[in-house]
C-alpha cells in the first residue's frame, strides 16, 4: 500500500506491506491488480493470484495457440480492522468465488448471493481491439474484457458508464472500453450501450505509450478536475515489469451535463499538476 500528499509526486510516497501470502497456497503467488474499497467504514483489498508462478514470456503467450499454459488466477479479499486504511492491519477473509460470472450482487464483500441463473453478461470480448494480437479471430484465448470500474458523469448523476479493459495487459494492445448505461436496470444486458467504434483509451505510438489500461478515476484536491490514473509501458515487449503509474486528466465532453467522458491520448507530459494541489 502507498499514501502520498501529493498525487503528482510517486517518489517521495510512503510504502506499506500488508499481506505476504505463505507458500502453497491457492493465493501464493502472482498478486495482481489490488483494487481498495471502502465500505460500511471498513476498507476492503480485492486482488486477483495465482497458486504457482508458471507464465510463459508476455510476448511469447501472447503469440502461441490453445496449448500454451495459460493464467490460472482467482479473485480473493482482504478487509481492513478498523476504519483508518493506513493504519489498519488487514486479513484474509477469502476467496471471492466470480470464475465465468460477470454482473452479480454479494451478501458481504467476499461471498456472491446471485444464484446462477440470475447473473448477467453485459460484455464479451468480439470486437479486433478487444482480441490479442489486435484483431487476430483464432486466438480469443487471450481475448478480455477485465477491471471494469464504474464512473458516474459528476454533472448528471443519471450518466453512468463501466470503464473496463481489454485485450491484454502485458503488451502494447491494452486499452479501454465503455459501456453507458441507458436504461434503468444495470443487470440487465438490454439497458447497456457499448462503443464499438474502437476504444475510448489506447496506445500512443508518438509518445512512446503502450499498454495503457486498468484506469480508476479521481478528482484534483479541490474537486474541479476530474483524473484517471492508469498504468502504462513505454517499451511494448518489456511485459508487465515495463509498466508504470500514470495520471492524465479528462474532461466531460463539450455539454458537461449530458457529454461522454472525453478521454485524452496518453503520453508522459510535462501535465499541470492537479488543481488545489499545495
Amino acid at each position: 500500500m502507498a499514501t502520498l500528499t501529493k498525487s503528482s509526486n510517486w517518489n517521495n510516497a510512503s510504502t506499506k506491506l500488508v499481506f505476504d501470502p505463505p507458500e502453497g497456497e491457492a493465493y501464493s503467488y502472482s498478486l495482481w491488480a489490488p483494487e481498495l474499497h471502502e465500505i460500511d467504514e471498513r476498507w476492503y483489498i480485492i486482488f486477483t493470484a495465482n497458486a504457482d508462478n508458471e507464465s510463459p514470456p508476455p510476448e511469447t503467450d501472447m503469440l502461441c495457440d490453445y496449448t500454451c499454459p495459460a493464467v490460472n488466477h482467482r479473485m480473493f479479499v482482504l478487509e481492513s480492522s478498523g476504519s483508518d486504511p493506513w493504519e489498519s492491519n488487514y486479513s484474509l477473509k477469502g476467496q471471492l468465488d466470480t470464475y465465468d460470472q460477470f454482473a452479480l450482487d454479494v451478501s458481504n464483500p467476499w461471498t456472491v448471493s446471485t444464484p446462477l441463473s440470475q447473473r448477467t453478461i453485459l460484455s464479451v470480448p468480439t470486437l479486433p481491439w478487444e482480441k490479442t494480437p489486435y484483431g487476430r479471430p483464432t486466438n480469443n484465448r487471450l481475448s478480455s474484457n477485465e477491471a471494469p470500474q464504474q464512473l458516474t458523469n459528476p454533472h448528471n448523476p443519471n450518466r453512468t458508464y463501466i470503464i473496463y479493459s481489454a485485450a491484454r495487459s502485458d503488451n502494447r494492445n491494452y486499452c479501454l472500453g465503455q459501456l453507458e448505461l441507458v436504461g434503468q436496470d444495470p443487470m440487465n444486458v438490454n439497458d447497456w450501450r457499448k462503443t464499438i467504434e474502437g476504444p475510448v483509451f489506447y496506445q500512443n505510438a508518438l509518445e512512446e505509450a503502450y499498454g495503457v489500461g486498468h484506469a480508476s478515476f479521481t478528482t484534483s484536491p479541490d474537486g474541479r478536475e476530474n483524473w484517471m490514473v492508469y498504468h502504462g509501458m513505454s517499451d511494448p515487449l518489456g511485459g508487465w515489469r515495463a509498466r508504470t503509474i500514470r495520471a492524465q486528466r479528462f474532461e466531460w465532453g463539450d455539454d458537461e451535463v449530458c457529454g461522454d467522458p472525453s478521454f485524452p491520448r496518453p503520453g508522459y507530459g510535462p501535465y499541470r499538476v492537479p488543481s488545489g494541489q499545495v
